[in-house]
């Protein structure tokens, strides 16, 4: 189950990425490496953090010809892709949720703290959309809005929480990604937020004023 709606999610993360190297005009080559690093680099920045190697798509090449292929295809669909946004916020929270999940396995397999495990999560979930952001000059989305980490850190939270105290694997799996799915939509529907910062330097007064 997981590994089908992880492909179905690096799918959806790699034409999503395709539209915003779209709306930086960039070239197909631009596309596909943003397709691609989108998808896949949350799992690759997780994997060199913890030292799990081979990296997941050096280990399966294939994931990298479907979001190659992926990214490619959107540039042929770009009106279709106008009246599937909803569908595309639908799937990228689901990949959220089973990114996550995946991060804490990889990171459980390792024998690494509850801790450590939760961030591999969250790195897995996050890292991706920070990575397209970054390329494409932009804040993070994850630093400007929306609850997107936290749900991802919740989701990890429960994942454990539920293994810890010795229920069914299936059943916490499922669990922890649908309460991550919820509060996810939850947030994009009601557009709740997390606190924000903001700082502006006070004006001196200048001597000459007085």
């Amino acid at each position: 189950m997981l590994h089908i709606l992880f492909l179905i999610a690096i799918t959806a993360e790699a034409m999503t990425a395709a539209l915003a190297a779209g709306r930086r005009s960039m070239d197909w080559v631009g596309v596909c490496l943003l397709g691609c690093v989108t998808a896949l680099g949350g799992g690759s920045a997780r994997d060199v953090l913890l030292g799990h190697y081979p990296l997941t798509w050096v280990e399966h090449p294939y994931y990298l010809a479907i979001t190659a292929g992926a990214a490619l295809a959107t540039i042929f669909l770009p009106k279709i892709m106008r009246h599937l946004h909803q569908l595309f916020l639908l799937l990228d929270a689901v990949g959220l949720v089973v990114f996550t999940v995946i991060g804490c396995n990889v990171a459980m397999q390792l024998g690494l703290p509850t801790g450590v495990v939760i961030v591999s999560g969250m790195i897995t979930g996050c890292v991706g959309g920070v990575l397209r952001d970054v390329l494409c000059n932009e804040i993070p989305l994850l630093f400007r809005r929306e609850l997107y980490a936290s749900v991802s850190v919740i989701t990890g939270c429960l994942y454990i929480a539920g293994l810890y105290l010795g229920y069914p694997h299936l059943l916490v799996t499922i669990g922890a990604m649908l309460v991550g799915l919820a509060l996810r939509l939850l947030a994009l529907r009601f557009e709740w937020n997390m606190p924000k910062f903001v700082y502006a330097e006070e004006k001196t007064a200048d001597p000459g004023d007085r």
